[in-house]
């Protein structure tokens, strides 16, 4: 009678934890968040656990997945409105290589070495760093590599947003050597008055994509 209590206990967590994670929303493993990731690992411990003590009430079990599943969608929402906040859950991604040279402080500071730049660098297929004219750490780990343009003579750069959410990237500004006078004049030059209107703007060889806030 036991296993069978454990088998009816596994089947309904299988179902509870599919339908979290199909409320939780659509992200490939490799682009998971901390936030997801942490939440990931309690509910998968509150199943093994509740699959190895059948005597424990489910409900036990049930509750905490719906607290946390909660908190995550809470989260969430607060993620998506507040950069801020944003930052503070899941980081900012960060330039290891720009422009060809390679930005040792910033590796420092996110305790990334050389033997896990050139690890990323060989799953994608690029064998020297030289090769490299943008290297960029996602806030999930993954490296964003793009390569040099061979044969072409092209000032190199790299659309890096200047405004999200409304909030100018002071950082993209400073690795362009621009300024946010600059930006402000740029904008009102082509009829943009309020920054806080702009959800999404990038500057590339002199051109400017800008996308405004749905009404």
């Amino acid at each position: 009678m036991e296993y069978v209590t454990i088998i009816l206990r596994t089947l309904l967590l299988y179902g509870v934890i599919l339908f979290i994670f199909r409320v939780m929303g659509k992200r490939e493993i490799g682009e998971l968040s901390i936030l997801d990731l942490v939440v990931f690992i309690m509910i998968g411990e509150m199943a093994v656990i509740a699959i190895e003590q059948p005597r424990d009430p489910i409900f036990h079990t049930i509750v905490p997945m719906i607290v946390l599943t909660i908190a995550q969608i809470a989260f969430a929402y607060f993620s998506l409105k507040s950069e801020m906040f944003r930052r503070l859950v899941d980081g900012s991604p960060t330039v290891i290589i720009n422009n060809g040279k390679i930005d040792e402080k910033a590796m420092r500071k996110q305790r990334y070495n050389f033997d896990d730049l050139l690890i990323q660098l060989r799953e994608k297929n690029i064998k020297n760093i030289a090769d490299v004219e943008f290297a960029i750490l996602e806030p999930s780990g993954k490296l964003s590599v793009f390569e040099k343009e061979k044969g072409k003579k092209k000032t190199p750069s790299l659309a890096l947003p200047l405004i999200k959410d409304g909030i100018i990237q002071e950082e993209h500004l400073a690795l362009i050597n621009r300024t946010s006078a600059w930006l402000m004049k740029q904008l009102k030059k082509r009829g943009y008055e309020r920054i806080d209107n702009i959800s999404y703007c990038t500057y590339e060889n002199g051109m400017f994509y800008i996308d405004e806030k749905d009404e």
